[in-house]
């Protein structure tokens, strides 16, 4: 973790100028802005009204215990939706070009149980950063529980990682809500990391606490106190609502960059990487089912992820038409541009990676 990562600024940086230039020249021509538009505005509240109306429902209706589990299915649906198309646009500051609406919006990761500074030093700064490099993008950090890379320790029990680890995948936002922000906090303060200004540490940790009491009272207090159910079911719905949105936000975070078709480089001795950065993106993420207008509009462009980690800061509406031109230049200068045809073959592909990674390294 020590180590100054530093990529090649060789003849590889005339693709970034290249394709930045034809890019620019899109949104200039069609005279439309790199941020979110009336799409992307609607889809939130879409989205907002998957997470927040059965909630409401259950608080306020005299409906069957089963109706309620199922309604927090949708809210875990709706949850997912909301981080990766509302939250994670704004916390990129593509959501919108007031800053203060990508600062409302991106807030809306206290309500996922998460919390603004963490999300933006992980993601922003380490995972757009370091992609796929070991020891310095902690997306491939699962602990001793899940190896994705064969620079990685393996233990005995990774053999079997391709059965459990979808079980384990659910887990993801009730890690948050529980122990993951207090760590990040440490760490990141500890290692003065930030993405813009660096908080006080009174300031971001009293934002932790008072952040994470307040959704205790909106998600398990209230609940409580309105509902006349035992409390037990109430915890309950809660982890089923937080098992369905971690499930699906660990799954579409997997399949664009543990999978076969991407690289998983690590410096040489003296922290230098092979490729610039942008190529780097090319070697270390991959696209999927990007044809199925489904999986694009309700995974907010996230399995566009070529075009993401290349221009994070253009909103996922407009992903669909620049990433012709992403894999027109990438073609030109005969680099890759890796993409699964279909949301089953990247699956597929996940978990053979995963299996694959299980196996003792003699064996691999």
């Amino acid at each position: 973790m020590n180590t100054n990562i530093r990529f090649s600024r060789g003849d590889s940086a005339k693709f970034f100028r290249t394709l930045n230039k034809r890019v620019n020249e899109y949104f200039k021509e069609n005279n439309i802005k790199r941020t979110g538009n009336w799409k992307l505005h609607l889809k939130t509240i879409v989205m907002f009204s998957l997470f927040l109306t059965p909630y409401f429902l259950i608080l306020t209706l005299d409906i069957s215990q089963w109706w309620m589990l199922l309604l927090t299915v949708v809210m875990g649906i709706g949850m997912a939706g909301v981080g990766m198309n509302v939250m994670h646009d704004a916390n990129h500051g593509s959501y919108s070009s007031k800053k203060w609406l990508n600062k409302i919006m991106g807030s809306s990761m206290y309500i996922l149980a998460g919390n603004v500074y963490n999300w933006q030093v992980q993601h922003n700064v380490l995972h757009h950063t370091y992609t796929n490099i070991h020891g310095h993008d902690e997306d491939m950090d699962a602990g001793r529980v899940i190896r994705f890379t064969k620079h990685a320790k393996w233990r005995r029990f990774h053999k079997f990682q391709h059965y459990y680890s979808v079980f384990l995948y659910g887990l993801l936002t009730f890690n948050w809500a529980l122990t993951t922000d207090f760590k990040q906090t440490k760490n990141y303060l500890a290692r003065k990391l930030s993405y813009g200004k660096l908080p006080s540490p009174v300031k971001q940790w009293s934002t932790v606490v008072i952040t994470k009491l307040i959704y205790v009272v909106m998600w398990i207090v209230i609940p409580m106190l309105i509902m006349s159910i035992a409390w037990w079911k109430i915890l309950i719905g809660f982890f089923v609502m937080h098992y369905v949105a971690g499930l699906i936000l660990s799954i579409v975070f997997q399949l664009a960059h543990m999978v076969e078709e991407a690289d998983m480089p690590i410096p040489d001795q003296t922290g230098n990487m092979k490729n610039s950065w942008a190529i780097h993106q090319l070697f270390t993420t991959v696209n999927f089912s990007t044809k199925n207008r489904i999986v694009n509009w309700f995974t907010g462009g996230l399995n566009h992820q070529v075009e993401h980690h290349i221009f994070p800061n253009i909103s996922h509406v407009h992903y669909t038409k620049i990433s012709k031109i992403v894999k027109q230049t990438a073609k030109e200068f005969n680099l890759p541009y890796n993409e699964y045809k279909t949301t089953r073959k990247a699956i597929m592909a996940h978990f053979k990676h995963l299996k694959q990674m299980g196996m003792k390294p003699s064996l691999q």
